[in-house]
């Protein structure tokens, strides 16, 4: 690693380590851009320290009050990364397991796949360790209502723009823009994406992230004379980003054979490709529950207890969950499968060694989540753009923008890691293509 880059991460180590995600993100991206770090510009100005580290971070409380009139306290976070190409925008995630380093770790993420989508937005990223699982809309309502009393002065359409993430779909994005409303006294639509579509959401939303995954694979596969017809793809988890890959990989002639959760994962040789499919993963996903052992049940398939999709035999792997939910031996096994094609959708879905092993493998093409995930942001700054115009595109018109987009980020990737004789190493060639936009773009406005 650049010498400047080992001192950078050696202070972030010493600093942060109590925050394990953050620091394996940022590790890995100065491992990754280490081939274009020979501007002396980089060093004189300190760039990196002000690239690796956010603008800013907000904690508070947020007090609610359950239905039996029992009050509880969660903690709230926004982090605020980058805004050197436009106003922060990133997710907010309403899971237990949130905590800074997550949403460090989803802040610098967010700022990088941002950059390549080529839409003017910074990157952001929040949350609660709050669960909404089992808890009544009227508890959900309460519970957001409470986090945008203490979020609202921090965000807005040209300062902040959040979305979804885990755990915040359309209803909880819903209280969330009704009490912003209410706090500041103006609608301003665009303070916040994801939406409904009766007051300003934009068309497949939901499904963004997944589309914008297949088509990226889509342009690895025609790079390789391949196609999608027929392909077998294992993903995991069975939220909006598992639903949009399975419905957009039937369209386009694939399957997806497996979905995952905590309590282990289905194998549907006939694939996730039908309606009827579809609709029950849309129904779970609304029932606030976190089993797929309903969908075996339902559809007569094999439920493996216990166990992670990683060993089904497939031609791709695209993890859809969360962050470090594939390990070495999980890579190991890909590997030994003749798995052909490795597409990360979530977040940092591998642990660093894991990724490492597949990267470096001459027998299988990898592609990392800040160009491969960026589907649903893109289709976010989309939904801005709309609101700023006061109109709402068909979904064809939003789908063939989308598919424009994750071309232009492949295109990106690919040319990056040519240019600094990388071959076709997409995941440092992402990197690199972001870290050269938002370099470029903190230089030209000063210190």
């Amino acid at each position: 690693m650049n010498e400047y880059a080992e001192r950078v991460a050696s202070r972030l180590r010493e600093r942060c380590a109590h925050e394990p995600e953050y620091i394996q993100c940022v590790e890995t991206w100065l491992e990754m851009i280490d081939p274009a770090l020979d501007d002396p510009r980089y060093e004189r100005l300190d760039l990196l320290t002000r690239m690796v580290e956010p603008d800013r971070m907000f904690t508070f409380l947020v007090p609610w009050v359950d239905d039996q009139g029992q009050a509880h306290t969660s903690h709230g976070y926004r982090v605020q990364f980058n805004s050197a190409i436009g106003p922060y925008k990133g997710g907010l995630r309403f899971h237990p397991s949130v905590n800074t380093s997550v949403v460090k770790f989803l802040g610098f993420e967010q700022t990088y796949k941002n950059a390549l989508t080529g839409l003017p937005i910074g990157g952001a990223a929040g949350g609660a360790d709050f669960d909404p699982r089992g808890r009544s809309s009227r508890e959900v309502m309460r519970f957001c209502q409470s986090f945008m009393n203490a979020l609202y002065r921090y965000i807005g359409s040209d300062t902040d723009v959040p979305a979804g993430d885990i755990g915040v779909g359309s209803r909880e994005i819903g209280y969330l823009y009704g009490q912003y409303k209410r706090v500041v006294g103006r609608s301003e639509s665009s303070a916040l994406t994801g939406k409904g579509l009766t007051y300003g959401g934009s068309k497949i939303r939901q499904e963004a992230a997944g589309f914008g995954t297949v088509y990226f694979l889509a342009r690895m596969l025609e790079h390789q004379g391949d196609v999608m017809e027929g392909k077998r793809i294992a993903v995991s988890g069975f939220g909006n980003m598992s639903w949009g890959v399975c419905r957009k990989a039937a369209e386009l002639g694939a399957k997806v054979v497996t979905l995952s959760g905590p309590d282990g994962y289905v194998y549907d040789p006939d694939g996730v490709s039908t309606q009827e499919k579809f609709d029950f993963m849309a129904a779970m996903r609304l029932s606030g529950q976190d089993r797929v052992e309903p969908y075996a049940e339902r559809f007569g398939v094999e439920f493996h207890p216990g166990k992670r999709p990683w060993e089904a035999p497939v031609d791709v792997v695209i993890p859809c969950a969360t962050q470090n939910e594939l390990d070495v031996s999980d890579a190991v096994r890909i590997l030994a499968n003749n798995v052909r094609y490795y597409v990360e959708a979530a977040n940092m879905p591998a642990t660093a060694e894991a990724l490492k092993l597949l990267r470096l493998s001459p027998h299988i093409l990898t592609a990392g989540a800040k160009a491969a995930g960026s589907g649903g942001v893109a289709v976010s700054a989309l939904e801005m753009a709309q609101n700023s115009i006061r109109y709402n595109w068909s979904r064809q018109e939003v789908d063939r923008r989308l598919r424009e987009i994750m071309s232009r980020i492949y295109d990106l990737s690919a040319a990056a890691a040519a240019a600094y004789g990388l071959g076709y190493d997409l995941i440092a060639g992402n990197d690199i293509a972001a870290f050269k936009k938002i370099s470029e773009a903190m230089i030209a406005q000063g210190l």
